[in-house]
């Protein structure tokens, strides 16, 4: 299944861990900031990865809702980063919890695509207070109301780390993300690093085969012709970095190579 606004069949989006943001003790400036990004991206593009994701993966502690200096910064950043993206689709995702932010910084940069870890499960992080908030409705009247029909919309089901508060497999969760909206269902093992399960992913396929199903973690070179099948895309940060979180065009190249092999 086509992957919105991705050209390529089972696309594969390389995550870019930002420096500290706006506001946080270890915040590098915003041109450094920038340089870090571009830095990795030119890995990516290299290598002939399909798109990147911009987290802020440093802001530590996280916060569930986004600051007005980390909107800021992810917006000024990936504005930037958009010049020299050459045809690779660049995209945003707020950490921990607030879609609303997101889908701002991806309007105000002219990203191409959000993820969001929480759309339409109710689940709990005890760490940030308990349950999510999930305003699946709100969320796309306000992604309306941005007139961001164009950005795509990527939301995980049962995501990886936090505690599920109903009853419900994975096929009904893939069908409600798609009843409300999303542009793609995104798939996790239990933590970072570790893969879903084929199993996990053709539940989902039944439960709704109007969604594509993306993999959000886990996915390596060693499991890329068992799962890739399986799946219409992937987001990739583990298997693709060396120490320091930094991109790795060692470990990347070949897993490309084998990505094209698979797509045919």
């Amino acid at each position: 299944m086509q992957v919105k606004n991705f050209q390529n069949q089972k696309p594969i989006i390389g995550v870019i861990y930002l420096p500290p943001t706006l506001g946080y003790p270890n915040h590098p400036g915003m041109n450094q900031l920038v340089e870090h990004a571009l830095e990795d991206l030119e890995v990516l593009k290299r290598c002939g990865v399909d798109g990147a994701l911009l987290e802020n993966e440093n802001d530590r502690p996280y916060s569930v809702l986004a600051s007005s200096g980390t909107i800021a910064s992810m917006s000024v950043a990936a504005s930037k980063i958009l010049e020299h993206c050459d045809g690779i689709e660049l995209g945003a995702e707020f950490l921990i919890n607030d879609p609303e932010a997101s889908l701002a910084i991806a309007k105000a940069s002219s990203c191409s695509f959000i993820r969001t870890d929480y759309f339409v499960d109710r689940m709990s992080r005890e760490e940030y207070g308990g349950e999510m908030r999930i305003v699946p409705r709100a969320v796309m009247e306000y992604k309306k109301s941005l007139k961001a029909d164009d950005i795509s919309f990527f939301s995980d089901i049962q995501v990886k780390y936090a505690t599920m508060l109903e009853q419900k497999c994975l096929g009904e969760s893939a069908k409600q993300a798609h009843e409300f909206g999303s542009d793609g269902a995104v798939i996790s093992g239990k933590i970072t690093g570790v893969p879903p399960q084929v199993a996990d992913l053709e539940e989902a396929r039944r439960g709704c085969d109007q969604i594509p199903l993306i993999i959000g973690s886990g996915l390596s070179f060693e499991n890329l012709e068992e799962l890739l099948p399986a799946c219409d895309g992937a987001i990739v940060g583990t298997s693709f970095f060396k120490e320091g979180n930094r991109m790795d065009y060692e470990r990347i190249a070949p897993f490309m190579d084998r990505v094209r092999v698979i797509r045919g």
